[in-house]
């Protein structure tokens, strides 16, 4: 199985070049999209190279979902945290966007690691923004508390339109994710994915690791969900958290399993769809070799070689009497 990066590669290796190249004059505008249509921009001008733009655009948030100024709860509070003095939020964000933030170049730490460290952290946004309502969850949970203000059932966006949800008690948090794909392929090999997902978690090395269910249904935690976020053609997958999962580095690789995991299935129904496509692509190479072998050569003919005429009764006749 390949775990997705929660930095992206393209903004990470564009930071890099642009530090190396602090001194010169270079203007930059980069568009691009990665999965789950999350949407960034990059521009530098020609007049204050030191300074770095980057306004990036989340999915379209379901009803259910809970979003402060176009960002889900917490996100302002996790970016002070994760960037500090570095970066500054731009309010309002350019326009299409839901979030843009100044860098500052220039500020950033003479010591190569810890300077490559943090830019790993600026390219690592989507996680930052997305998983600041997760992380806050999940902080609770490490501490065995839960906010009274927090809802029973916690919607938190990950897709366009679509989410997943959180069930947070004190000792425990509940994570179901209604699985939806719109190829009919993609639902089948899904499902069986989502099956054999569930039956690895039985085996003797995973006895730690969280629990995980995966029911054609409505689990019972989903009650009270709205009725558009329970359609789901392959299924829903259930997994409890608890404190020992959240502890010390495992919150930030538990934040990015989870706020990626449709991203991460996804990935792998199209590594096995492609995989069986090039297995049958080989296997009808292999017969079409085997038919051309089986095929008889024109250019070789052998002495008892003959070749036969169909004739009419006239031309019997005509023979005969010859």
């Amino acid at each position: 199985m390949i775990l997705l990066q929660s930095h992206s590669r393209f903004l990470l290796q564009t930071l890099l070049n642009r530090v190396q190249n602090l001194e010169k004059g270079v203007e930059l505008d980069y568009h691009w999209v990665e999965f789950d249509d999350v949407r960034y921009h990059i521009q530098v001008s020609m007049k204050n190279s030191h300074v770095l733009l980057l306004s990036m655009s989340l999915p379209t948030p379901p009803p259910e979902a809970i979003f402060f100024g176009g960002l889900p709860f917490g996100a302002i509070e996790a970016i002070k945290a994760a960037y500090g003095v570095l970066v500054q939020i731009l309010d309002p964000p350019r326009d299409g966007f839901n979030l843009t933030l100044k860098l500052n170049l220039s500020k950033l730490p003479p010591d190569e690691e810890h300077r490559h460290a943090l830019l790993v952290k600026i390219a690592s946004v989507r996680e930052v923004v997305l998983g600041a309502p997760l992380r806050v969850i999940l902080k609770q949970l490490a501490s065995r508390t839960i906010a009274p203000n927090l809802d029973r059932l916690v919607a938190i966006v990950h897709r366009p339109n679509e989410s997943f949800f959180l069930i947070p008690q004190v000792g425990k948090v509940t994570v179901v994710f209604p699985m939806r794909f719109k190829d009919s392929i993609d639902i089948v090999l899904a499902t069986s994915f989502l099956q054999e997902f569930v039956e690895a978690r039985r085996t003797a090395g995973l006895n730690n690791v969280p629990s995980c269910l995966w029911s054609s249904s409505p689990p019972l935690e989903l009650k009270g969900a709205p009725g558009e976020a329970l359609l789901a053609n392959a299924g829903f997958v259930t997994f409890v958290i608890f404190p020992r999962h959240v502890e010390g580095k495992k919150l930030d690789r538990t934040v990015w399993s989870l706020s990626t995991f449709h991203a991460y299935v996804s990935y792998h129904v199209k590594c096995s769809e492609g995989f069986m496509h090039t297995r049958m692509r080989r296997r009808v190479e292999s017969l079409i070799q085997a038919l051309d072998r089986a095929k008889p050569e024109n250019s070789k003919k052998t002495v008892q070689s003959r070749s036969f005429k169909r004739l009419s009764l006239n031309d019997a006749r005509t023979n005969s009497k010859s």
